[in-house]
């Protein structure tokens, strides 16, 4: 033995990240991301469906297209990322406008806050984003450091579970005005594993 320490330190956040979800009932569905046009990968999120069944559900039926207007399958496919902040989150799901002002359910145009159980301890978390209490629709974020000061404010739904490097590519693309990415970054597919 050379007694050179081959373990190498894991970046803070990245301790309780599996390959396997926690609960083996949750959902788990898939995003596929692009930036500027290039593939970069595949993010896959546990759903807490036994913590907050209607927030997952509302997320699960918007990745699968089983969700439709007027007969048309409505959600995160082809849907923009378009709120970047590095060492903080990543922001999209706004597939009404594509900038951040759009919303839209499963339920309605929005809903209750359903519970606060799950906290904003680590990187990888996904919770809902909303302009106040009981505002819930489609728009999303992922946590890409420890958020507490989010508790109790955002309802956290799902854990990304595997792509973790892939969040990471979004959070470090370069961004303009307002944090909007400057090349877009898109969901091109999803759906659920």
């Amino acid at each position: 033995s050379s007694g050179i320490n081959a373990e190498w330190p894991l970046r803070p956040g990245f301790e309780n990240m599996s390959i396997r979800g926690a609960n083996p009932n949750n959902p788990v569905v898939f995003l596929d991301i692009s930036i500027g046009g290039m593939a970069a990968g595949r993010i896959k999120i546990e759903l807490f469906a036994d913590v907050v069944p209607k927030t997952a559900e509302n997320f699960r039926q918007l990745c699968t297209g089983e969700f439709r207007q007027d007969g048309v399958p409505t959600g995160y496919k082809g849907c923009h990322f378009h709120r970047v902040i590095k060492d903080f989150m990543i922001q999209g799901g706004d597939f009404v406008k594509n900038d951040g002002t759009g919303s839209l359910s499963i339920y309605g145009k929005r809903f209750e806050d359903e519970n606060f159980t799950l906290k904003h301890e680590s990187s990888g978390l996904v919770s809902m984003a909303n302009s106040g209490p009981g505002s819930n629709g489609c728009q999303f974020f992922i946590t890409c450091t420890k958020c507490d000061f989010l508790d109790g404010k955002h309802v956290v739904f799902g854990k990304v579970i595997d792509g973790l490097l892939v969040m990471r590519k979004v959070e470090n693309a370069p961004v303009g005005p307002n944090n909007r990415p400057k090349f877009p970054i898109i969901i091109d597919q999803c759906g659920e594993l």
